[in-house]
C-alpha cells in the first residue's frame, strides 16, 4: 500500500510511526510541511522511506504560503497517487489535504491542535471542522482528544484512540548493575533530583514549576532539578531560580539524544511535567516505563493515566502552591517512591506498549479504505 505520511515537522514521534510502517511493509512517502529549525529528532529519516521535495519543509510556514503549498501539494498527490495520506495537526497539513480535495484522508491529533489551536479564533475552528468533515477516519491518543473530536464534528465510529506508547526495550528500569544515581550534592550525598523534559515555553508551566522549585528547594539542599531542553522562557527561568537562591541547584543539561534520554528518567526520584494542556504525554509515558514516579498537572489528560499515590501525584494546574506542596510530599515519601516506581512501570507495561498500540493505527485505515486488503 502507498501512503503519503504529511506533517507539520520531523519529531521523534514522526520517526517512530514512519519506521513501523516501512517495517510493516508499506511504501511510505513523507512530506513535511516546515522546517521550524529545533527539532527534537537527531536520527536520519528511516531508509525504506522516501522524502517528497515540494513547495514545503524548507523554513517555518505561514498562511501567505498556503494557496502556493496546495498548489504543489495536488501535484505531489497526482504523482505518487498514495492509497491514502495520514496527516496531522489538523489545522495545518492535514487541512491542505483536505482543501485539496483528496480522499481518503486519515487525519491525526497531535493533541494541541485540538486542546488549544481549534479555539485559537473562529477561522481556526472553522479549520478544524472542516478537515475533520472531509476525513475518512481520525487517530487520537486519549479519550480527552476524542471527546473533542466529537464536539467538532468527527463521528464517533470513525475515530481510533490509542496511546501512541514507548519502546518498552529502550525505556526501561536501570539494571541492578546500573547506577541509580547520577547527581550528587556538593557533600558528595545521594540528591533527590526532579526531572523535567518539557520544552521552556508559556504552554508547559515551566514557570509554574521554577517558582514552586525555588520555594521548595531553599531549604533542602539535597533537592536537584533536571532541566532538559530549551525555549524562550530560559532568561525568566534563570532569574527565578537565581531570585530563589537556589540555581546551583539545578541542572541545564541542555537538547539530549533520544538514546542518552532513558539514563536521565533513571536517574530521577520524580518526573515533573506542569504542562497547561496534554493529551497523553510521551514524556509521562517514557517516565513510566523508566519506573520513575510522577508530578504531574491535573488536567483531563494526565487523569487518564494517574491515580494519586499509586504512580504518583496530581497537583492543580498552574497553582505554585499546589505544586509545591506536592514537591514537598514526594521528598518526604522517598521510602515509597520505589513502590510507586514499580507501579508506573507494570500501567506502561499494560497500557504504554508502542509494539501493541501502533496495530491501532490499521484499524483507521481499514475504516478508511473499506474492503482493502492491508
Amino acid at each position: 500500500m502507498r501512503i503519503l505520511y504529511f506533517t507539520r515537522d520531523y519529531t521523534p514521534h514522526d520517526h517512530r510511526f514512519l519506521s513501523a510502517l516501512a517495517k510493516a511493509g508499506q511504501q511510505v512517502y513523507y512530506l513535511r510541511l516546515e522546517n521550524r529549525g529545533h527539532s527534537q529528532e537527531d536520527r536520519a529519516l528511516p531508509g525504506e522511506v522516501e522524502q517528497v521535495q515540494w513547495a514545503g519543509g524548507d523554513g517555518q510556514a505561514s498562511l501567505k504560503d498556503g494557496p502556493r503549498m496546495l498548489f504543489d501539494l495536488k501535484r505531489v498527490l497526482r504523482r505518487i497517487q498514495p492509497d491514502l495520506v495520514q496527516s496531522g495537526p489538523l489545522q495545518t497539513a492535514a487541512f491542505l489535504v483536505a482543501l485539496s480535495g483528496y480522499h481518503p484522508l486519515v487525519s491525526m491529533s497531535w493533541g494541541y491542535d485540538l486542546l488549544f489551536d481549534a479555539h485559537r479564533s473562529k477561522a481556526w475552528e472553522w479549520a478544524t471542522r472542516y478537515t475533520l468533515r472531509h476525513s475518512a477516519a481520525m487517530v487520537g491518543d486519549c479519550q480527552t482528544i476524542r471527546q473533542l473530536a466529537i464536539g467538532h464534528g468527527m463521528p464517533d465510529e470513525r475515530i481510533v484512540t490509542f496511546p501512541w506508547g514507548v519502546d518498552l526495550s529502550q525505556f526501561k528500569p536501570a539494571g541492578e548493575a546500573s547506577s541509580k544515581r547520577i547527581f550528587e550534592n556538593e557533600s558528595g550525598q545521594e540528591a533527590f533530583v526532579v526531572l523535567s523534559t518539557r520544552t521552556w515555553e508559556p504552554l508547559y508551566g515551566v514557570d509554574i514549576l521554577a517558582q514552586a522549585f525555588a520555594r521548595v528547594a531553599h531549604d533542602r539542599p539535597q533537592m536537584r532539578l533536571v532541566m532538559l531542553g530549551n525555549g524562550s522562557l530560559a532568561p525568566r527561568l534563570r532569574a527565578i531560580f537565581q531570585g530563589g537562591q537556589v540555581l546551583e541547584q539545578v541542572v541545564f543539561p541542555g537538547q539530549i539524544s533520544q538514546d542518552d534520554l532513558p539514563r536521565y528518567y533513571q536517574s530521577a526520584d520524580v518526573y515533573l511535567s506542569a504542562s497547561h494542556s496534554d493529551g497523553t504525554s510521551i514524556s509521562l509515558l517514557e517516565a513510566m516505563a523508566c519506573g520513575c514516579p510522577v508530578l504531574l498537572s491535573d488536567i483531563p489528560g494526565n487523569r487518564e493515566w494517574i491515580t494519586p499515590g499509586e504512580q504518583g501525584w496530581l497537583f492543580p494546574d498552574g497553582s505554585v502552591d499546589g505544586l509545591a506542596r506536592a514537591l514537598e510530599q514526594a521528598y518526604d515519601a522517598r521510602q515509597d517512591l520505589p513502590r510507586m516506581g514499580r507501579a508506573a512501570r507494570l500501567l506502561a507495561e499494560q497500557r504504554a506498549d508502542w509494539e501493541t498500540n501502533f496495530q491501532e493505527l490499521f484499524r483507521a485505515y481499514r475504516i478508511a479504505l473499506p474492503g482493502k486488503r492491508l
